[in-house]
């Protein structure tokens, strides 16, 4: 009988990860050049001038990556929906009766 070599692949179940962006995050920046993408071409289609749509495009799009690529650093996998969700509960329970707490 020969041995038999079989690599082991250590990465399952683990988030995708492209560059340093994680998870949703990839989704995200492809949103954004698809976006700035259609965003040139309406304006190259008004005629504004070429220099003028390229340096708004290079701007914003500089701007929306670091932004998006801090996200991906600071919230990581999880992180943001995590956030999100914590926004949404409440701060305080107001009750005006012992009612609740009197139910069995």
């Amino acid at each position: 009988m020969s041995n038999s070599v079989y690599s082991i692949n250590k990465g399952i179940n683990q988030s995708i990860e492209f560059k340093g962006l994680k998870a949703q995050y990839i989704w995200y920046l492809g949103g954004v050049v698809v976006g700035l993408m259609i965003l040139f071409a309406v304006m190259y289609i008004i005629e504004i001038p070429s220099l003028i749509c390229i340096a708004f495009i290079g701007a914003s799009g500089a701007f929306l990556v670091f932004k998006i690529y801090g996200m991906s650093n600071t919230y990581g996998e999880y992180g943001m929906m995590k956030a999100l969700a914590r926004k949404q509960i409440p701060k305080w329970i107001k009750v005006y009766s012992r009612e609740v707490f009197t139910k069995l």
